[in-house]
């Protein structure tokens, strides 16, 4: 796989722009916006491990580490942003 494959500029199947992703996204329900961040959170460690264990790149694994480190921190936010959100959603938007 060519290195550009594996680290794309774009979202695949998304056209529209990161800002306006990001947008998107943080207008998203934040039970959902926990979930994405979790997953990316996730993925940013399997990439981590991989870095450390097969690659060795022990440098870029220490830093994706942080950076996940950081969303797991943001998603704790989050989680208690939809804790206070909860109880005013309509059962038809649950």
């Amino acid at each position: 796989m060519e290195e550009n494959n594996k680290h794309p500029k774009n979202v695949a199947g998304y056209n529209g722009s990161l800002q306006e992703l990001a947008h998107a996204t943080g207008r998203m329900r934040y039970d959902k916006v926990a979930e994405f961040i979790q997953e990316l959170s996730d993925d940013i460690k399997s990439q981590a491990d991989a870095d450390l264990n097969i690659r060795g790149r022990k440098k870029l694994s220490q830093k994706l580490f942080e950076a996940a480190q950081f969303l797991d921190e943001t998603l704790k936010a989050v989680n208690g942003a939809w804790k206070i959100c909860k109880p005013y959603i309509k059962e038809d938007d649950k």
